[in-house]
């Protein structure tokens, strides 16, 4: 029973991944990938905060190298990919905190730590530790905001938790 757990985690990781690469440039602005973190909040939930690192960082590969994307594709992501699944989990099922992971992780140490990586490995200049800031927060605020309304709908129907009992992840 344990093998067939692990194989439908990987399975819905995966289909996670392609939809994730396939949606990002929807509502995509430069700095902004609001779907990004719509996908971030879904995995983290789901499956729990490494899953939703690993998830994160396969789109963020993927789309560095097929479409071109600057490195903004990792460090908009995974920080808070993971908070996420670590607020969900630590507030014992709380949406909102699963979205608040997102938006502390992307929002502010994404975009924090996004200045280093963009001025001394991407060479831009003229660049502040805040100027990625507002970007990245309003993306996980719209992305956010998809995600806890499609999470919410599914937890009112009760798939939510058949969801998460099957995969046996993230523990409500």
């Amino acid at each position: 029973m344990k093998n067939k757990t692990g194989l439908l985690r990987l399975v819905v990781l995966a289909m996670l991944v392609a939809l994730g690469v396939v949606i990002s440039p929807l509502l995509r602005v430069e700095g902004m990938c609001p779907m990004a973190h719509f996908i971030n909040i879904i995995c983290a939930v789901l499956l729990g905060p490494w899953y939703s690192l690993l998830c994160a960082v396969l789109i963020g590969v993927i789309r560095m190298t097929t479409m071109g994307i600057p490195p903004l594709a990792l460090t908009g992501a995974v920080f808070g990919a993971v908070l996420s699944g670590v607020f969900y989990r630590g507030s014992k099922g709380s949406l909102l905190m699963a979205v608040l992971g997102e938006i502390i992780g992307t929002g502010i140490i994404g975009a924090m730590l996004s200045y280093p990586v963009m001025t001394f490995l991407w060479g831009k200049e003229g660049l502040s530790w805040l100027f990625y800031v507002p970007s990245f927060i309003g993306g996980t605020l719209i992305g956010g905001s998809i995600a806890f309304v499609f999470l919410k709908r599914l937890q009112m129907t009760g798939m939510l938790k058949k969801m998460q009992e099957q995969l046996k992840g993230a523990e409500k």
